[in-house]
């Protein structure tokens, strides 16, 4: 079992990656990370004698002074060296650089010159060193107007504001959950490599991410239908643009009913993207789910019956709780990635639920990872 270790554990990328290691607890484990322990010597040899690997991630990315980004990034990989040098570490280190090392800016400077201060490190030491060399990152969770013009627009457009374009260019773009899948190939194989250009997924302009984005709001939140999404790319766009909503507030979603002298109607989802529908009832105070998913999108909705719907993203502890009524007010609640979830009838009767998923269930890949929300 690999021991692995993330500076900047609770940054964008260090969450996903750490979120991500936690799937696999029978290959590795992960020695947690406090951004304090860069000051105090002893909780940083403490942390790097205990890691096989380091993924150094830490770093400051954006501040009104340059000076300041590039005297802070060198800073935490030269106590990163040092901290190697008084533990006699012999641990594989993968270095997060950006694709800006070769602009003209003190950030792109930072990374480059930490890059090649922790290569040459390792080639003192003996040890592996991956410096991984990432395009424009997005994907769930990051901070908007910090970590990616997507999240910024996201945000923007889930919380009632205009984004702004300020220049029209082409970005080479790779989803979060790719660029993990890139460093456990490099924590697997290895491997040293002082520069490893990490390959981009997507190639578009601002204005192309910025149209879809706005159809997703047309489509998806203004309507709730699911909008076609006709690649993996435009899946996880999709699934980055929810994760920026107020869910707490925005859901339940009630059903528009049609009412007449035959009973009532409700339409339970209008879908470009296909994908499966089931059925099921519950019992009264039978419970379930329990578990959360990394790419699929679902709807539950209740349309007989009492239900309590609970979410939790991982890593986190606030508990989102939906009560729902399908015999007076049938609605839905659209299931988050990274959120595991319940469903609960809390009646005296059963409830019904109606259930809709982007993929079939897939037995070889089912993409369900179980864990209680409460």
């Amino acid at each position: 079992m690999l021991r692995i270790g993330i500076t900047g554990q609770n940054g964008f990328i260090g969450t996903h990656l750490f979120n991500t290691l936690g799937l696999y607890p029978e290959k590795y484990q992960r020695i947690p990370f406090k951004k304090e322990f860069f000051n105090v010597e002893k909780d940083l040899d403490k942390f790097v004698s205990q890691c096989d690997t380091i993924v150094h991630l830490a770093a400051m990315n954006r501040h009104d002074s340059q000076e300041l980004i590039y005297e802070t990034n060198i800073s935490l990989v030269t106590r990163l060296v040092d901290s190697l040098k008084r533990t006699a570490s012999n641990a594989h280190l993968l270095f997060a650089s950006s694709s800006q090392e070769e602009r003209d800016n003190l950030y792109g400077k930072s990374k480059k010159d930490g890059r090649k201060l922790l290569a040459k490190w390792v080639e003192k030491s003996g040890g592996i060193f991956t410096g991984m060399v990432i395009p424009n990152v997005f994907g769930p969770f990051g901070l908007p107007d910090y970590n990616s013009f997507i999240s910024t627009f996201c945000y923007r457009l889930t919380h009632g504001k205009i984004p702004e374009i300020k220049t029209d260019s082409e970005i080479f773009l790779i989803y979060i959950g790719e660029l993990v899948s890139e460093i456990l190939h490099k924590i697997d194989s290895r491997e040293n490599e002082i520069y490893y250009g990490v390959p981009c997924t997507k190639v578009a302009t601002v204005s192309d991410i910025l149209n879809k984005l706005q159809s997703y709001k047309q489509s998806y939140l203004d309507k709730g239908d699911i909008p076609v999404l006709d690649s993996v790319f435009d899946r996880d766009l999709f699934n980055t643009f929810r994760s920026y909503i107020d869910h707490k507030n925005y859901f339940p979603v009630k059903f528009m009913q049609h009412t007449d002298s035959r009973g009532m109607f409700v339409e339970i989802i209008r879908s470009g993207t296909g994908g499966q529908v089931s059925f099921s009832t519950t019992g009264p105070g039978i419970t379930r789910g329990n578990h959360y998913h990394t790419r699929k999108i679902e709807r539950f909705a209740v349309i007989k019956g009492k239900a309590l719907i609970q979410l939790r993203r991982i890593g986190t502890n606030e508990v989102l709780n939906f009560e729902l009524d399908g015999d007076t007010a049938p609605a839905y609640v659209d299931m988050p990635i990274w959120y595991t979830h319940s469903i609960k009838n809390i009646g005296n009767k059963v409830v019904y639920t109606n259930f809709w998923i982007n993929e079939p269930y897939d037995p070889e890949d089912p993409d369900t990872f179980p864990e209680e929300v409460q």
